[in-house]
């Protein structure tokens, strides 16, 4: 059963490290093409906000690589350093990005709010899977009985995990194609600098995908072994 799983998980993970060089290598390159409109990461998601109404949003530095985020607790865009402060069209789509989450965050996008309503569920999920692993740990596996069930908790968990993953993808799309559009509508970008943001954010989203894919490989996985794979 586990060899299965196993072989699934690297199979993805590997998937995973190709989507991420990719992307990676994607921002490192357009990291170092200013845009010609001068503006910084900063810049722009401030402008952005405006834009769009949004007074009570502040735009922040924090420390790290590709820790960029919205934090809707405390309606803060997190942007990394580099973007932050950076002039690319890497960092002006990264920063507009994060900044499509505030406006689906304003607008009350259904499938954001969907997804913040998913999180505590995850959590839990994942605080009853480590339960599960330590009792495995501890002969769990040898009680009689035991096996069904557990099957039944990693099945619950990655049906969890697998709809919150799927929920995720229109978030991050439509937060890209926010970002974008007022990108392309502002002229904040010109058509080759638009070309390279678009590029970015694609693989950014690809990220997701995989996620996604790799969740529900492993979901049917542990389903076929329950509806009587086997053991």
């Amino acid at each position: 059963m586990f060899g299965g799983a196993l072989l699934i998980g690297i199979v993805f993970m590997v998937i995973s490290l190709i989507v991420s060089g990719v992307m990676k290598r994607k921002f490192k390159k357009y990291s170092k093409e200013n845009i010609l409109a001068g503006m910084s990461g900063k810049e722009a998601a401030e402008k952005m906000l405006r834009d769009h109404g949004i007074t009570n949003v502040r735009v922040i530095s924090v420390e790290g690589e590709l820790t960029d985020h919205y934090n809707p607790s405390n309606r803060t865009v997190n942007l990394s350093n580099d973007v932050y402060h950076g002039r690319s069209a890497a960092s002006v789509a990264v920063a507009t990005h994060e900044c499509g989450h505030a406006v689906q965050h304003a607008k009350a996008y259904s499938m954001l709010s969907l997804r913040d309503q998913l999180v505590p569920l995850q959590n839990i999920s994942a605080k009853v899977m480590n339960f599960l692993f330590i009792a495995l740990m501890f002969g769990g596996f040898m009680i009689q009985g035991f096996f069904p069930t557990a099957i039944l908790i990693v099945i619950g968990y990655y049906a969890v995990f697998t709809l919150f993953s799927f929920v995720t993808l229109p978030v991050e799309f439509d937060a890209s194609k926010r970002a974008l559009a007022w990108m392309s509508d502002t002229g904040m970008v010109n058509d080759r600098e638009y070309g390279m943001a678009k590029d970015a954010l694609f693989w950014a989203a690809m990220t997701y995908v995989v996620v996604a894919l790799g969740s529900l490989a492993q979901l049917l996985f542990y389903l076929s072994i329950f509806l009587g794979g086997d053991e």
